[in-house]
Parts: C-alpha cells; structure tokens; sequence
C-alpha cells in the first residue's frame, strides 16, 4: 500500500473509517466479524485506524482495543473527542475539562498509553476554538496524544487553531457528490502542511453503484434516512448519473468504489481517504483502489459529471447542518 503524511508519519493511503462497526448504520456486525475485518484490513497494508467515543458510545473505541492492542506498534490510531454519549444522546461539549476527561477514557478502551491523532469531533460554538485547542495541546505535551487535528471546521476556524498549536489533520467528508471543501479547506490543509482525511468517500455507498433504492435497502435507524440526497425523489435523480459513471469504472479498468477512491488520490498528494466497510469482499475490493491511476482526462470528466450542480439534494438536514462549520455553496 502506498503511504502518505499525516505530520510527521507516513501511514497508508487509504484508511479504514470504523464507525459502521458500532454506530450509524443499522444493526452493528458481531464482534466476532468485526475483529475479522480489521485484521484483514491489516493484511491489506492498512494501518490507518479511524474511530471515536462517539461511535457506539464507546463500543467502537473497545472493539479496537480489543483487536488492535497486538498490533498496535503497526499502527496509526485516530479518534475524536467534544462529541460523546451522555445518558444515551448525543451531545456536544468542547469545554477543556471535557475533553480531558474524555482522553483519558478513551485512552482506557483503547488499551493504549497515546493516542497518534486525536480529533476535536466538532467545534462546540459555546467554547472559543482556542480555548479546546489548548486543552488537546496541554495533552500533546503530557504525552497522551502525538498530534491535534479538527473535523467538519471552515478554513478560517482551522486557521484560528493552527495558530494555537500545529493542526496536523481537518477531516471532513469529500467524494465526487460532496464538493464542499474545494471552496476552502483543502487549499487552506496544504497552505498549512495539515493533512486532509476525506471520509465517506464512497457517497456512503452511492459511489459503488450498489444501493438502488434506499427506501427499501436500508434499516430504519440507517443515519442515511436523515439525509436528504437519500430521499426517493432525490435519489431517483442522482441514480441518473451512475450508468456514464459505470462506464468511466470500465474505461479506466476498475470498480466504481475504486474509481472513486482513486478520484480522491488524485485530487491532492495531501488527501488521505477513510472507507467504511462490513463487508470482506467491499474491504479487499476498496483496498484495490489504491494503486489505481487516473490520467488528467478522466478526471476532468468525473467532475464534469458528478458535483455540486448535479447532485439532488443538500448533504444534511436543516438540524445537523447547523452542528458543522464547514462551508457551504
């Protein structure tokens, strides 16, 4: 697998999203398949592990833990803190005594004495971005984590930040249907030399082709009935685009899930896509984007067909668009 540079580290190109194992999207795999899963992911050349106390409500950061511990000088762990479970909901808290708090027990269901990247999961606008940077510096220098980065922010809140304390990755989510960091952040990642982590990079499944009619595929508490482009009558437009998308897949002589992953490689030397699978054929077949290449031609044609004009639908709803910083067209 070829690498890429989140600060100083090289880690592996594509990286494993690991949210879909507990949180999000229907009724989680059994531990049993989900510790199978992320050691395949291993054998791939993976080594990028993304994950969060939100996810699960902690569940995910213990099935890692559990798994990976073995594994763990092979490893580059991420995780996120200011968004966890309080009392089964979700909440938003980026006050420092919070965030420090919660290191500590994600450092627990880690079974890990540092974590590599440790994520503020959103900006909480009550608390000044400075303010929760300088907590997750004062645990840079306590040595529980090795570098800071920021989730679903504008470029200007990165830039605030960056000037507290190095931001070494704005994760965010990018792929062909959600353009949204062309406006900003990724010129702003590489001005600042901050590595920038695309996740779901497969349209959350719209990329692979496979996902026909969400209404009927997907379980009731699937995160995806909440969002708009998921609608039928949005989904019957986009839909539309996928045959000429298939038949690029086929030009360039690989799956449309590869395609996708190799659109976002080409994109910027800086962008590190995260994928999340269940499945063990989609994990060896998205592996399998990696070494794909993409002459300038079929690139340009891929923006030209799927992109902010021609998808149906905006990326979130009214409610949870309102938790992101990030800009918007």
């Amino acid at each position: 697998m070829d690498t890429r540079r989140i600060g100083a580290v090289d880690v592996s190109a594509l990286g494993l999203g690991c949210m879909n194992l507990s949180h999000a999207y229907g009724t989680p795999p059994s531990d049993e398949a989900a510790a199978a899963l992320l050691l395949r992911t291993l054998d791939h050349g993976i080594t990028h592990f993304d994950t969060a106390a939100l996810y699960g409500f902690g569940k995910n950061e213990t099935l890692l833990g559990k798994v990976l511990k073995p594994h763990r000088q092979r490893i580059f762990l991420a995780s996120k803190c200011g968004m966890t479970g309080v009392d089964g909901k979700r909440v938003i808290d980026g006050r420092p005594e919070t965030l420090k708090r919660t290191c500590e027990e994600s450092l627990q269901r880690l079974q890990t004495e540092v974590i590599d990247l440790y994520y503020l999961h959103r900006w909480d606008r009550q608390v000044p971005i400075e303010d929760s940077i300088g907590a997750l510096a004062e645990l840079v220098e306590e040595g529980k984590v090795r570098m800071i980065g920021l989730s679903e922010v504008s470029a200007a809140t990165l830039r605030k930040a960056h000037a507290v304390h190095p931001i070494a990755a704005l994760q965010s989510e990018y792929s062909l249907w959600t353009r949204n960091p062309e406006i900003a952040t990724l010129e702003t990642c590489r001005a600042l030399g901050t590595a920038f982590v695309a996740f779901s990079p497969l349209a959350r499944a719209f990329l692979t082709c496979r996902l026909r009619d969400p209404d009927i595929e997907l379980e009731a508490k699937d995160i995806r009935r909440q969002m708009p482009r998921f609608e039928p009558a949005n989904y019957e437009k986009n839909l539309a685009l996928l045959p000429e998308y298939r038949r690029i897949a086929d030009e360039a002589g690989c799956t449309p899930a590869q395609l996708a992953l190799a659109w976002l490689l080409a994109k910027g030397d800086h962008i590190l896509p995260i994928f999340g699978t269940r499945q063990p054929e989609h994990l060896d077949e998205n592996a399998g984007g990696a070494p794909v290449r993409l002459d300038g031609g079929i690139v340009a044609r891929l923006d030209a067909l799927i992109n902010q004009r021609s998808v149906a639908g905006p990326r979130y709803n009214a409610a949870t668009q309102k938790e992101i910083d990030t800009e918007t067209f």
